[in-house]
């Protein structure tokens, strides 16, 4: 804002705006703004005149005008040519007067050709023809066309063109020319009109004239020939003036017979490099004529019986242009002015001067003095302060200028703002403003606050309007400063501060994207700005220079710095600009969206050049949606045989767009093309116009042919038939020729219309010369190829001789024989046959015949190898050989043995009875021996929970009868692996693995007597909830020792004693009786400290339970001791017999049950995180077992997760071990099912 004592200053008026010389009023707007806005101190008042006389706007009615402005508005009320006119705009105050250039108001009338008869034009043939225009005048440009009644164009060519002036030039006219609809149209474009003239009609007769100065052509129909002559422009030289800017058109149009061509030169020098021959030679065109340009230009025009010459003097002339343009000044009283005004031109432009707007010979001299170009005023005073004007004009236009002059004392008066805030960009420009309004003019100087002295340095620089300028600015250059002002009237002074801010830089460019059309595309932007500005500054995106508005109709979805461009289509392609902008500057990066798709369909696809067996193909490709076209394909579809479907006929270039296609004879074509790009195929173009050809006789015989000989005395001939488009006319047969071949005995031939044929009675596999050759009712195809085959086959007649085998090892032999004689192949060799079988193995005196196997080696070979034969085994073997009928008979059976090999693994690999120091493991024999078992190789070794395992351990074991072992001295409670390898005196084979845990160290426990004190119910059982029951003991019951221990609860279910599995559970089964231990910890020693027998019962609807207490069990009791425990076993025992009879039945019946099945339907319980040393173990979250006697104990086993079960492993052997608990064991299971009770003397696995 500027200070209110600058805003006291009177000043001289200015124009600030004002209309375009020219000023049109086209019919379609609404209204007309003469526009004249100026300023000054005191406001200025604006005057009018019109073609030199006042004019007031503000008094007619009819006018629009508005307060303190100079401008008004002509409505468009159908009275424009009342305002038409040149203005001039006026605006003073008590100081002068400012005045504008002249505003013309032009009112354009619409052109029209006037109404007129033209009688036709008749011309002999061969003679000049021109049909005159003469377009309406008009706003220009103006544009001529000459088309017909039906507005096709009359087309141009060296003997017809349209001239710079609208006629048409014929230089000689043919027969063809005759046509009564010749029409002028003259074009307005900017005011949208297009005009025409009446239709002209033309007569071209027959030539009659013999005159001398014609020549005869010599053709049938003669036209009298002559040299050229001009019809434009006329005479023999012609004087342009030309503006300087504007294009140049010199043109020459000349008549004769023939028709002459047109050469273009100019004299003495050589034509621009910017020139252009244009409209068949007749128009020379230089853009932006310039001085250099001038000179005389010469046409030439000529023919075989001479020439026409003119010539063209070109000057090139330039409108008034200012060289030094009178500038406003303020001047202290007594100085010397001096106002300026050069201009230049050609013609030379006529300088005017005005004061206030007056003439200056009619305002008073005083001490002015008035030069060519500069008014001088010596010693000047204020009442010299006035406004000068300097108006310079040639023909070509007028400019105008005005130069406010002030004549004035002023102390200095900073326009800038007191405290302004400067933010720059590091290592960027900066300019701090330091405006001063004074006279005369003052010294400005800047300084920084915090330093003494001006502000210097290689980066600053003072501009003479006070301004500060700072290149490069860092950091130390933030701060306070301070501008001073100072003339002879006095001094003033302002300060500003200049902050130096980081750069805003994108750092995270997007990238050019290619795209299909429908998919999405995703630019990301990322941008680092001044840590000041992280709430002020933007990302925002452009396409094509233009904002982009977050919508989804537009298909923008802008995520933080992400742009989402959804379901691409063609409009989103194009220039994608992130830009990233702070307060202070901005940073952009572009990338470019390229959509793809395939081509669009091409377009005129038309038929050239016919003939009868070829047709040439043109098309237009259409767009290649930014990736070029690869190919185009071309189909056909034809009517007689599959109309309606296209079929591929050719594929051309992509830079192709017309082929040659080789057609079918007797065919009705149509065609269509269709583009490839990288995307893929695009849609098909229209169908062609149908194209038909003639009849002709087959161009091909049948291919494929192909000869054998399914019975010994018959030959099949089958070939592939000519395709229904190939037949090339009606009536299509075959004819079959064969002879035997090598001999010259006539061929013997057949008709047929099928594509095969039998020839009876032939020997047998002969070989045969035969023909196949098409033929239409047209004629023959061309002379068919001969082809070989052989008559039927029969089955080999001999077997190989000299069979021999070579054993290689323990499971391959080698085998060979020698050749069947071709003569007894009766056919094709196909190859051999080797036959082989199992007669025993060498264990077993008894002769089996075990199952043939069969092993086919094509191809004429002596030898082969037969792999997977078993070890230790006697084998017959035989050979035979076979072509395309049949084998041939075998050879002699030969008989071979193969040797030992490894054995299989041993069956039922277990470990039993296992000790805190020993473990026993028992094993069954190999299936498979493979040769005499020699003994068996067992090692082992310490696998605990840690990474590393103990060294692997051997024992050799030299009984082949051994099928149990006795391992001593192993740690107690360490898990161990072991293996087993069956050997042979071929060496030992692959290991069979089982895993196992030793017992624990047996613990020593000593139990008191309860002290006399103790409730009678020291052991208590009741009902929490229907599925919870709460377990309470007294603490007497134990002595210290027990106390540190970790106790257990273990039940039985009396009623089902199948199974003694003592895990945790939940007691919900109404009426049902249990038997109830608490244990210690280490479970295997099997050292129950409680026992009881509790019942649940409903009594009367409600739920009861009862118990009856055994006390204290001995530490040195065993479950065996027990009579239901005996009882038990003799159950299970009897049970497993009858499981056992049923499987047996069951096997010979051929019912099988699944293992793996029954393992995935139910896990075993130790496979869902048992461990060998625990026994049920329960945690709610780190798998800690179950302190104390008072905590409440909940059945977490679902009544689908049995660990073990004879129901679930009907199909397996049952075993029971020496306490009578029941092992499910399987092949391949590696860890116990069910979890056992160890006693104090014996031991369980």
């Amino acid at each position: 804002m500027l200070p209110w004592t600058f805003l006291s200053i009177e000043q001289l008026p200015s124009i600030m705006e004002q209309s375009p010389a020219s000023l049109i009023a086209f019919p379609f707007d609404e209204s007309f703004a003469v526009q004249c806005e100026a300023t000054g101190n005191p406001e200025p008042e604006f005057k009018w005149t019109k073609n030199g006389q006042d004019f007031d706007p503000y008094q007619d009615l009819r006018l629009l005008t508005e307060e303190d402005s100079g401008t008004f508005v002509i409505p468009n009320n159908g009275n424009l040519t009342e305002f038409q006119g040149i203005y001039r705009c006026y605006a003073s105050n008590k100081l002068g007067t400012a005045m504008s250039e002249e505003i013309e108001f032009i009112v354009p009338n619409v052109p029209k050709f006037p109404k007129e008869k033209i009688e036709p034009l008749k011309v002999e043939e061969g003679q000049p023809v021109i049909l005159e225009c003469s377009p309406p005048k008009g706003i220009p440009p103006l544009q001529i066309y000459w088309m017909t009644i039906g507005l096709r164009h009359i087309e141009q060519d060296e003997r017809v063109s349209v001239g710079l002036n609208g006629n048409l030039y014929f230089s000689n006219a043919v027969r063809a020319d005759s046509r009564h609809d010749y029409c002028c149209f003259a074009a307005f474009p900017r005011i949208r009109t297009i005009v025409q003239k009446t239709a002209m009609s033309v007569i071209v007769t027959n030539s009659t004239s013999t005159r001398a100065a014609y020549f005869r052509s010599g053709n049938a129909n003669s036209i009298l020939e002559r040299k050229p002559s001009l019809m434009s422009p006329p005479g023999d030289r012609t004087y342009t003036h030309h503006v300087k800017g504007e294009e140049l058109l010199l043109e020459c149009i000349a008549e004769g017979f023939p028709t002459p061509k047109v050469e273009w030169s100019r004299v003495g020098h050589g034509l621009s490099d910017r020139a252009v021959v244009e409209n068949h030679g007749k128009i020379l065109s230089i853009e932006e004529v310039q001085q250099e340009d001038e000179g005389k230009y010469m046409c030439k025009a000529r023919n075989a019986h001479g020439e026409a010459v003119h010539y063209f003097y070109v000057t090139v002339e330039e409108p008034p242009k200012w060289e030094v343009e009178p500038k406003s000044q303020l001047k202290m009283i007594g100085a010397d002015v001096v106002i300026r005004c050069v201009v230049s031109g050609k013609p030379a432009p006529t300088v005017a001067w005005m004061v206030n707007g007056h003439p200056i010979n009619e305002v008073p001299a005083g001490s002015r003095k008035v030069y060519d170009d500069r008014i001088v005023i010596h010693n000047a005073r204020p009442k010299d302060s006035a406004v000068y004007q300097c108006e310079a004009s040639n023909r070509h236009g007028t400019i105008l200028a005005n130069a406010n002059i002030m004549i004035m004392n002023l102390p200095p008066l900073i326009l800038t703002e007191d405290g302004l805030r400067y933010m720059a960009v590091e290592r960027s420009w900066v300019g701090m403003h330091c405006n001063v309004f004074s006279s005369p003019p003052s010294t400005v100087t800047w300084s920084r606050v915090d330093s003494v002295g001006t502000v210097e340095g290689p980066h600053f620089s003072m501009h003479t309007n006070g301004t500060l300028e700072i290149h490069g600015a860092v950091s130390e250059d933030e701060g306070e400063y301070s501008c001073f002002a100072q003339n002879t009237e006095g001094k003033s002074a302002i300060t500003a501060t200049l902050e130096v801010k980081a750069p805003t830089r994108i750092v995270d460019l997007p990238q050019d994207l290619r795209v299909l059309v429908g998919t999405t595309a995703q630019f990301s932007c990322r941008a680092e700005v001044d840590p000041s500005f992280i709430q002020d500054y933007e990302l925002i995106w452009e396409k094509d220079g233009i904002a982009l508005n977050e919508s989804e109709t537009a298909g923008y979805f802008v995520d933080n710095e992400m742009l989402q461009v959804i379901n691409v289509s063609f409009r989103h392609q194009g220039v994608f600009t992130c830009v990233a902008r702070s307060p202070v500057d901005q940073d952009t990066a572009v990338a470019w969206l390229t959509v793809l798709d395939v081509p669009e369909a091409p377009e005129d696809v038309m038929l050239a050049e016919r003939k009868e067996r070829t047709v040439k193909l043109k098309w237009i490709p259409g767009d290649d949606h930014n990736s070029t076209t690869t190919e185009f394909i071309i189909e056909y579809e034809e009517s007689q045989w599959e109309p309606g479907r296209w079929k591929e006929l050719l594929r051309v270039p992509g830079n192709h767009h017309s082929a040659v296609l080789k057609l079918h004879g007797h065919v009705d074509y149509s065609f269509r093309v269709s583009a490839v790009n990288e995307v893929g195929k695009g849609h098909a173009s229209k169908a062609s116009e149908r194209h038909r050809t003639p009849p002709a006789a087959p161009d091909k015989n049948p291919e494929n042919i192909k000869i054998e000989g399914h019975l010994p005395h018959e030959m099949d001939i089958n070939w592939e038939p000519l395709p229904p488009i190939e037949h090339n006319g009606p009536g299509l047969e075959y004819r079959v020729s064969y002879r035997l071949q090598g001999t010259d005995e006539d061929w013997h031939e057949h008709m047929v219309k099928r594509h095969s044929f039998v020839v009876k009675n032939t020997p047998t596999f002969v070989p045969y010369e035969v023909r196949i050759q098409a033929r239409n009712h047209i004629g023959w195809a061309p002379e068919p190829r001969t082809v070989v085959g052989y008559s039927g086959e029969d089955f080999p007649s001999a077997a190989p001789d000299d069979v021999a085998v070579e054993v290689m090892n323990s499971t391959l032999v080698k085998v060979s024989w020698s050749h069947v004689h071709k003569d007894k192949l009766q056919g094709h060799l196909g190859g051999y046959r080797v036959n082989w079988w199992r007669v025993r193995s060498l264990l077993d005196t008894r002769k089996t015949h075990g199952d043939k196997h069969t092993l086919t080696f094509p191809g004429d070979r002596i030898h082969a190898h037969i792999p997977g034969l078993r070890p230790f085994s006697e084998y017959s073997l035989s050979v035979t050989a076979f072509n395309g009928r049949g084998n041939g008979p075998g050879s002699h059976p030969v008989s071979f043995k193969t040797p030992e090999g490894v054995p299989d693994q041993a069956a039922g690999f277990r470990a039993t009875d296992i000790q805190k120091h020993a473990v026993t493991l028992t094993w069954s024999p190999p299936l498979e021996a493979s040769g005499v078992l020699t003994g068996y190789v067992l090692q082992y070794q310490l696998i605990n929970s840690t990474e590393e395992v103990g060294p692997l351990l051997s024992v050799n074991i030299t009984s082949a009868d051994a099928s149990k072992w006795l391992l001593l001295d192993l740690e107690p409670m360490s898990r161990y692996r072991f293996y087993l390898r069956c050997c042979t005196r071929a060496g030992c084979g692959p290991a069979a693995s089982e895993e196992s845990t030793t017992g624990p160290e047996a613990r020593e426990w000593i139990l008191r007597p309860p002290p006399p004190d103790l409730p009678p119910q020291a052991f208590a059982l009741s009902n929490f909830s229907a599925s919870v029951t709460i377990l309470q003991m007294s603490a007497g019951l134990l002595g210290k020792e027990q106390m540190d221990s970790e106790l257990y609860v273990a039940y039985m279910n009396n009623s089902k004693h199948i199974l003694p599995l003592f895990i945790i559970s939940d007691f919900s089964d109404p009426g049902t009786e249990y038997t109830i231990w608490l244990m210690t910890k280490d479970w295997l020693d099997n050292s129950r400290i409680y026992e009881a027998t509790w019942t649940r019962a409903k009594i009367k609807g409600r739920e009861v339970s009862t118990y009856d207490r055994e006390g204290l069990a001995s530490i040195h009791g065993s479950v065996s001791n027990q009579g239901w425990f005996i009882g038990l076993m003799c159950a299970v025992a009897l049970l497993t017999l009858v499981m056992l009879v049923a499987c047996f039945v069951n096997r010979n019946k051929g019912g099988k049950y699944s293992v793996k099945e029954k393992e995935d339907l139910h896990p075993d319980v130790e496979s869902q995180g048992m461990n060998d040393d625990t026994f049920c173990e329960y945690s709610d979250n780190d798998e800690k077992p179950l302190r104390g006697s008072q905590h409440t104990l909940t059945g977490d086993m679902k009544g689908g997760d049995s660990g073990d079960s004879m129901v679930d492993y009907g199909d397996e052997d049952a075993h029971f071990n020496e306490d009578g608990s029941f092992i499910g064991e399987y092949a391949g299971r590696k860890e116990r099912s069910s979890m056992e009770i160890k006693g104090t003397n014996q031991s369980t696995a």
